[in-house]
């Protein structure tokens, strides 16, 4: 059997009008994963993988070659003496230095777990979590290999300005042999490197609005959308440009953004010279029609083009659930998969794709210890070898004849087209677009040329990934802002005034008050699986489920809705739930971990557990009828705060995790005073 593991890089265009990037993300992923996760792989010997590197990451990541600060506004303000700082700059960075997860990238500095917790800040207070924020984005590479990150760390407190200054000059020497790194990988033989069109926009939708209605025919779009087919091409030809320059040499495939792909977007890649492309199993299977699962483990060819689809369940194991377990049972569980798979499809080619940066930090150390298991795993077994996707376009393909349009979700396009917001921000473009051809004649070719350029970051997917309901982000706000800038730009760079459209916000205000509301006061339901009545839940908090569509667990089970809260004695959970669907599988249960316990608590076969029972020191009382309620005894509990979340299981496959947003954190001895009133 052959893996091709293929690592998507990427980050959108963060430069506003006048090119300083308004997030740090490239440079903290850069610190942390970009180096890390080819490292990672070239310590095992003779394992291969493909990393796919987006355009957008490569041309900012090099501006942190030299003098990063002047690129970067958070690194300009983290510079910066804190008496200087406005009221909202301060605020601003207190909200990125607080945005770190917390369990495993804050806790192992027990001074920025302190600091973190804290409302308000002193200057020195602010000035050592400035740092420690920088050190805990610092990967393993940097924190085994580098004596000054490992000074820093173990320095925990009081923090100058020339350990600020020695710290990002490191840094910013670090992140200028990335490149290198990947390049002398690629001339061993270890790697192949990829890219994506230029800034990562939907091709099928530049190409065709209507391909999104051909994947979905609810999908709502634009009514005077028109076809952005040669800004498709430039898309392609600069994203290739871009690489012969940074990598030396021409890249054979392309992952399509978000796998996205259809018959004329693939036609166009071809053209180009493009020999390999990627994407989601859902098209393979809409384009075969009833096919099983057998049919996906080998390259097809389509029109000339090697096309390899991901094992959707696998590739989101990695990415969403993995995160939660112990690595050694993590890289048994996914072996033991591969196992399978080839029981049935001998020699066959799994191919496992997925983002390559932003699921690392909800690992502990950083996924380390979990590809350390998974890659000694697969050198040790025999029946599988590891190719990367230069190797795969060589091995004999199946013809595929029929290429349906669709992306790695759901084999649709309604993550970037079909929500009013995402529907509105491409209204914009197209208004934009109308205009500019309206006085292209007036303008000079300089003029023209920074034109198309904000045309094409305008068209980044990322900007609809954010927009509608189906994910979150506290940085909702900054994103749209940046989508709307690269607009007004274009009317500035035309002497016309920009739309009064164009200055008003399109996301709604979507902060977590939105979906969670904290609860109010002590509660005391009683525990039998009966909604008895509206006030014994009085008070409690919620977390809506339905309206939180978290990036890091995309998938909506039967449970809508968690209630909880705690008295005195007892801690207490409900879950609104289809109980239809929560019943339909004997082997469904609910694993819970609370963070400092030694062991999970498994409640298997919902329906036999109508009791109370211990879990190791833990007592739980469950009952199911109507609703699913919980109730743990604090006297069993052995700390005062505690971290928990539950899965929903369904033989081996993880159908729900929640909240979908990580982890509840409550404070056991909280006694809600400040909301008494009389």
């Amino acid at each position: 059997m052959n893996i091709s593991f293929m690592w998507h890089m990427h980050q959108p265009d963060y430069r506003d009008g006048s090119g300083v990037m308004q997030m740090p993300w490239v440079f903290l992923h850069a610190i942390k994963d970009y180096y890390d996760m080819p490292w990672m792989l070239a310590r095992h010997e003779g394992l291969k993988a493909t990393f796919n590197i987006t355009p957008p990451l490569i041309e900012q990541l090099k501006l942190y070659y030299e003098e990063p600060q002047k690129h970067d506004r958070f690194l300009n303000l983290w510079m910066q003496d804190l008496v200087l700082l406005n009221e909202t700059d301060r605020n601003w960075m207190i909200k990125l230095c607080k945005s770190t997860p917390f369990e495993t990238m804050v806790l192992v500095l027990p001074s920025y777990a302190v600091l973190h917790k804290k409302e308000h800040y002193n200057d020195n207070e602010l000035f050592d979590m400035q740092v420690l924020f920088i050190l805990s984005w610092c990967g393993i590479y940097l924190r085994s290999n580098n004596e000054l990150i490992g000074r820093l760390i173990k320095k925990e407190r009081n923090y100058n300005c020339e350990d600020k200054r020695v710290l990002l000059r490191e840094l910013s020497k670090f992140v200028a042999t990335i490149f290198d790194y990947y390049t002398k990988l690629y001339k061993d033989g270890r790697i192949s490197i990829s890219t994506t069109p230029l800034n990562h926009p939907i091709l099928p939708l530049l190409m065709d609005m209507q391909n999104a209605v051909k994947a979905n025919h609810s999908t709502k779009i634009p009514k005077q959308h028109t076809s952005l087919e040669d800004d498709a091409l430039l898309q392609v030809i600069r994203a290739q440009d871009l690489f012969v320059e940074t990598f030396g040499f021409v890249a054979e495939g392309f992952w399509p953004a978000e796998g996205a792909v259809d018959e004329k977007s693939v036609a166009l890649l071809k053209e180009c010279g493009i020999k390999w492309i990627a994407t989601d199993e859902a098209i393979l299977f809409k384009s075969l029609g009833n096919a099983d699962r057998s049919t996906l483990y080998t390259p097809y060819n389509y029109s000339d083009m090697c096309i390899g689809f991901r094992d959707h369940g696998l590739s989101d194991h990695i990415g969403f659930t993995y995160r939660y377990w112990d690595a050694n049972k993590a890289a048994n569980h996914f072996i033991s998969s591969l196992s399978s798979i080839n029981e049935s499809n001998p020699q066959g080619t799994v191919f496992i794709i997925l983002d390559g940066e932003n699921a690392w930090e909800f690992f502990d150390n950083n996924a380390f210890d979990f590809f350390d298991e998974l890659y000694t795993k697969i050198n040790n077994t025999l029946w599988c070898k590891t190719l990367h996707m230069d190797d795969v376009a060589k091995l004999p393909t199946k013809p595929l004849n029929n290429l349906s349009p669709g992306s790695w979700i759901h084999g649709e396009f309604n993550t970037w087209v079909g929500h009013n917001e995402k529907t509105r921000g491409w209204e914009l473009i197209y208004l934009t677009k109308r205009d500019y051809n309206h006085h292209e004649t007036t303008l000079d070719s300089g003029t023209k040329e920074k034109i198309t350029n904000h045309f094409l970051a305008a068209e980044c997917s990322d900007w609809f990934w954010w927009y509608g309901d189906d994910h979150f982000t506290e940085f909702g706000a900054e994103f749209d802002m940046l989508f709307r800038s690269h607009l007004i730009s274009i009317y500035d760079l035309m002497n016309i005034a920009p739309p009064s459209d164009l200055f008003e916000t399109i996301i709604g205000d979507r902060s977590s008050q939105n979906f969670w509301l904290r609860p109010q006061s002590h509660i005391s339901p009683t525990t039998n699986g009966i909604h008895d009545s509206f006030f014994e839940w009085i008070g409690c908090g919620v977390v809506d489920e339905s309206k939180l569509f978290s990036t890091m667990d995309r998938v909506r089970g039967p449970v809508s809705k968690i209630l909880y809260g705690q008295d005195e004695t007892s801690v207490y959970f409900a879950f609104d739930a289809d109980i239809t669907k929560l019943y339909e599988s004997d082997t469904i249960g609910i694993i819970i971990e609370p963070i400092g316990f030694n062991e999970n608590i498994e409640l298997n076969s919902l329906k036999k557990l109508n009791n109370e029972e211990y879990f190791g020191d833990i007592k739980v009382e469950i009952a199911a009828k109507n609703i699913l309620e919980l109730r743990i005894e604090k006297s069993s509990i052995k700390v005062d705060q505690i971290q928990i979340r539950f899965e929903l299981t369904q033989g081996d496959v993880i159908i729900q995790t929640l909240p979908g947003f990580g982890e509840l954190e409550i404070d056991l001895t909280t006694d809600y005073s400040e909301n008494w009133y009389v």
